[in-house]
C-alpha cells in the first residue's frame, strides 16, 4: 500500500471554493484503473429497494448482465433465510460480495452472518452504522467515543478472525459525521485492530456539502468505498434525498474534488428506489456516471 499526495483542483460549489490537500490510500491495482470504469464500481441498495423483488440467482444474473463484479449485500430479516444461497448464486455468476450490511451490534443475526462468511470462506467487509444526538460539551463528546468504542470493538474484533475489514457507514446522527468516525477508528488503531475503514455515502452527506473539500481532506486516508448519488442542496429535507447521477446539481463537483485528491477506492452505484426495478435504476444512475465521467477524464491529446 502506498500513499500519494496530490493537489485538489478548486472548483465553485454553489458559489464556495473548494480546495483541499487529501493524504489517500491506493492500491496497485487500482492505480492502473480509472476511479469511473466499471471494473471499480459496486452495484450496493438493490436487494431490498427492487420492485421486482428479485431471488439470489436472478438478482447475480441482472448484476452479470449489467457487468457488475462486485456486490454490497443489503438484506431485511426476510432474506436472512437465503444468505448461504445468496453467496452461492453470486459465486456462480463470478460476482464477489465487496460488502456485507452488519447489525449494529453482535448479536444472534450478527453471528449468523459471521456463520455464513465463514463456511463459504468469502471475505466481504462488513459496513456498520450508528445514530446519536450531537454532543454539547467535550465531556460528553469523550463518553460517546468511549460508549462506541464498546459497540463497534467486538465486531472489529470478530471480522480480524475471519480476515474481514470493519467499514464505518455514515448513516446520519453522531455517528454518522465522518470526524466522528475518524476518532473512533483511530482508537481502535491505536489497540492494534487495523482492520477498520470509512465508506462514505453522499445520500448521507447532505449536511457536508458546505465544506466537503476540508472535510474529504480529513476522512479520504481512511475511506474504502464512496457511494454517490445525485445530490441538490437540502435535499434530504424534501423528495431529493435520492436522485439520479447527473441529475443533480452538486455532485459532479465533489466527484471532481475526490478524483483530484489522488484517491483510489471502490464506488458504489445505488438504486435505492422500492418504486423501480433495481436494474432500471441501476442502468439510470450508470448512464448518469457515464456522462459526469465523460467532463472528469482529461482530454485527449491531439
Amino acid at each position: 500500500m502506498r500513499h500519494f499526495f496530490s493537489p485538489i483542483l478548486r472548483p465553485a460549489l454553489r458559489g464556495l471554493m473548494l480546495a483541499t490537500l487529501a493524504l489517500s490510500p491506493q492500491s496497485d491495482a487500482l492505480l492502473a484503473a480509472d476511479l469511473w470504469d466499471r471494473e471499480n464500481l459496486l452495484a450496493w441498495c438493490i436487494v431490498p429497494y427492487d420492485a421486482k423483488k428479485r431471488d439470489p440467482a436472478a438478482r447475480a444474473e441482472m448484476l452479470h448482465t449489467l457487468g457488475f463484479r462486485h456486490f454490497a449485500y443489503d438484506w431485511r430479516a426476510e432474506h436472512v433465510a437465503t444468505f448461504d444461497a445468496e453467496v452461492r448464486a453470486m459465486k456462480d455468476r463470478g460476482i464477489e460480495i465487496t460488502a456485507w450490511w452488519f447489525p449494529t451490534k453482535l448479536d444472534d443475526t450478527a453471528r449468523r452472518i459471521l456463520e455464513v462468511i465463514e463456511r463459504h470462506r468469502i471475505h466481504p467487509q462488513l459496513w456498520v452504522t450508528g445514530a446519536g444526538e450531537a454532543v454539547t460539551t467535550p465531556e460528553e463528546q469523550t463518553a460517546r467515543i468511549e460508549r462506541e468504542l464498546a459497540r463497534v470493538r467486538p465486531i472489529v474484533q470478530a471480522a480480524a478472525r475471519l480476515g474481514c475489514v470493519v467499514g464505518l457507514y455514515n448513516h446520519g446522527g453522531w455517528f454518522g459525521d465522518p470526524d466522528n468516525q475518524i476518532a473512533i477508528l483511530k482508537r481502535l488503531r491505536a489497540e492494534r485492530l487495523e482492520n477498520v475503514r470509512l465508506i462514505y455515502n453522499f445520500h448521507h452527506g447532505h449536511d457536508h456539502l458546505t465544506d466537503f473539500a476540508a472535510r474529504w481532506s480529513r476522512m479520504a486516508p481512511y475511506v474504502d468505498t464512496v457511494n454517490l448519488n445525485g445530490m441538490i442542496a437540502g435535499g434530504d429535507k424534501g423528495s431529493d434525498k435520492i436522485v439520479t447521477l447527473a441529475n443533480g446539481e452538486l455532485e459532479l463537483g465533489l466527484m471532481r474534488t475526490i478524483q483530484a485528491s489522488g484517491w483510489r477506492g471502490r464506488v458504489g452505484i445505488l438504486n435505492h428506489r422500492t418504486d423501480v426495478d433495481a436494474a432500471e435504476g441501476l442502468q439510470r444512475n450508470l448512464a448518469g456516471l457515464d456522462r459526469l465521467a465523460a467532463q472528469l477524464r482529461p482530454a485527449a491529446k491531439p
